[in-house]
């Protein structure tokens, strides 16, 4: 699912849980095979976060979700996982082919995992802490 953004997206902004495990990995994931640095990270928690999804009523709803904000448009649920993929560096890129399996399966999937997150992968008790190294690609901390 992906709409019309306002905002100006480059480089891409990948909206994240800052307190989950999984979505801390994820990131990770993501920094380590985008050489080119074209993702930034927003923690759903802070402000930023929050005035980027106030733009977007419809998504109220769906803010424990990944989101990717890119070309001014916004992508949900495993769209957004296929989005990022295709800019990652490897054999990420082909993992596009998942989009032959019917959207509503996909983010079916997807939302099972999100939902069961916390119990499956833990949670902190606090946002996620970038190094200094990286914390030019965080934003709105």
């Amino acid at each position: 699912m992906h709409m019309g953004c306002s905002i100006n997206t480059n480089p891409h902004i990948v909206i994240f849980d800052g307190v989950c495990h999984l979505c801390q990995g994820a990131v990770q994931f993501i920094i380590k095979r985008d050489p080119q640095a074209r993702f930034v990270f927003a923690p759903l928690q802070s402000e930023l976060a929050q005035q980027l999804l106030a733009e977007f009523p419809e998504l109220s709803a769906d803010t424990d979700s990944v989101l990717l904000i890119k070309q001014q448009r916004c992508y949900l649920y495993s769209d957004a996982a296929l989005e990022i993929a295709r800019d990652l560096s490897g054999f990420w890129p082909y993992c596009r082919v998942l989009r032959w399996i019917p959207r509503a399966w996909r983010d079916a999937a997807y939302k099972w995992l999100a939902r069961h997150r916390y119990r499956l992968f833990g949670r902190s008790e606090v946002c996620m802490s970038p190094s200094a190294e990286l914390k030019s690609r965080f934003i709105g901390l």
